[in-house]
């Protein structure tokens, strides 16, 4: 069965929310799903999954958050050749880089050969009925990229 493992950093809850939404989206799909806190991991552990996601907040104009910098570099010291990656995130449109670790995490993936599977999905705040729709379209992306690689 094919495994995709969430990795999230959130602090007011928005960013977990997506992270849940998307984990719900991957299952009704037939995905196992593991989701987990960043600190509660290691990168490495992307290594078991066929399907690799980052959920994460912008902290500020376009700083990655405090709990997420150490899963950051832990993953750019990783080969993820043959695995399916996605990225989505929250963010407030009041400053003047929107959503920036979303482009950060796309980066750090890209660098290290994963294959991407959709396109980022970045959300102003929380989730609201048409980000849901486009966390849906991301996930069938994804589930739809690693199915034909």
């Amino acid at each position: 069965m094919t495994l995709a493992k969430i990795v999230y950093a959130s602090l007011t809850g928005n960013t977990e929310e997506i992270a849940d939404i998307v984990a719900e989206s991957l299952e009704d799909q037939g995905i196992e799903v593991e989701i987990n806190e960043c600190t509660q991991v290691d990168a490495s552990d992307f290594l078991d999954a066929d399907i690799c996601i980052v959920a994460s907040y912008t902290y500020d104009d376009f700083e990655l958050p405090d709990e997420i910098i150490d899963f950051h570099e832990e993953l750019l010291e990783l080969d993820l050749s043959g695995k399916t990656y996605g990225v989505v995130g929250s963010g407030d449109t009041f400053y003047e880089y929107f959503c920036q670790v979303v482009d950060q995490f796309d980066k750090a993936f890209a660098s290290v050969n994963a294959t991407k599977g959709a396109e980022s999905v970045k959300i102003e705040l929380a989730a609201e009925e048409d980000d849901i729709v486009a966390l849906e379209v991301f996930t069938k992306s994804l589930i739809e990229t690693h199915n034909n690689q």
